[in-house]
C-alpha cells in the first residue's frame, strides 16, 4: 500500500527535507509512519519500542536527508532499511540488558498490541492471531524481518533484499523457512 505511493512525490519530499523543509518531513511521516510503526512494533514485540524506533528513524531521515541517493534506492527502501537496522540494534541492546538481569523477558511477550475488535464472536480469531504472533516472535531474526516486511509493509522480495542487504533468492528462502515454521507451530495453512 504505502510503497505504491508516488515515488516521485517521495523523492521530492526528500529534497525538501534536505533543504530544511519541516512540512515535507510531516508529509513523509504521514506516508510511511503507520507502516513503519506496525513493522517495528511487530519485530520488537512492543508497541512502545516500535514507536521509539520510528521516532528515531524520522530523526535520522531529517539528519541524513542530504545523503539520500535516489539512484541507489527508493525512498521507502531507504527508510525501511533505517528502521530495520534500528530494530536490530535495539534488539541486540535488549539482549545485553537481559543478560545482566535488567529486563523481565516474560513481560515483553504480553506487550504485542492486539488490534482485533473486542466482540465475543472474535475470541477464536483473537486466539489464532495471538498464536501466530507468538510464533512470529519466536522466528530467527532474519526470518522474522523478512516475513514482517512482506506481511506488514507489503514489500516484494526485491525490496526486502535491498533492505536486508542480501539477494532475492536468500529472501525467498527465508520466507519459505519462516512460513514452514509458522505452519508447523500454528497448524494454520495461511500462516
Amino acid at each position: 500500500m504505502e510503497q505504491r505511493t508516488n515515488a516521485q512525490e517521495a523523492k521530492a519530499l526528500m529534497l525538501d527535507i534536505a533543504a530544511g523543509g519541516e512540512a515535507a518531513l510531516v508529509r513523509l511521516i504521514a506516508i510511511y509512519g503507520r507502516g513503519l510503526t506496525l513493522y517495528a512494533s511487530r519485530f520488537l514485540g512492543s508497541q512502545s519500542e516500535g514507536d521509539d524506533v520510528v521516532q528515531e528513524t524520522f530523526l535520522k531521515v531529517w539528519q541524513m536527508a542530504a545523503r539520500y541517493d535516489p539512484d541507489r534506492a527508493a525512498v521507502s527502501t531507504w527508510i525501511y532499511r533505517i528502521t530495520a537496522n534500528l530494530c536490530i540494534d535495539r534488539q541486540r541492546r535488549g539482549r545485553v540488558w537481559r543478560l545482566f538481569g535488567r529486563t523481565d523477558i516474560s513481560a515483553v511477550a504480553d506487550e504485542i498490541p492486539d488490534e482485533a475488535p473486542d466482540a465475543p464472536t472474535t475470541v477464536a480469531a483473537r486466539q489464532q492471531l495471538a498464536q501466530v504472533r507468538r510464533a512470529i516472535a519466536g522466528l530467527p531474526d532474519r526470518q522474522r524481518q523478512a516475513i514482517l516486511l512482506t506481511a506488514v509493509a507489503e514489500m516484494d522480495s526485491r525490496e526486502i533484499a535491498a533492505i536486508m542487504d542480501t539477494n532475492q533468492g536468500a529472501v525467498e528462502q527465508l520466507l519459505v523457512r519462516a512460513r514452514r515454521t509458522l505452519r508447523a507451530q500454528t497448524g494454520y495453512d495461511n500462516a
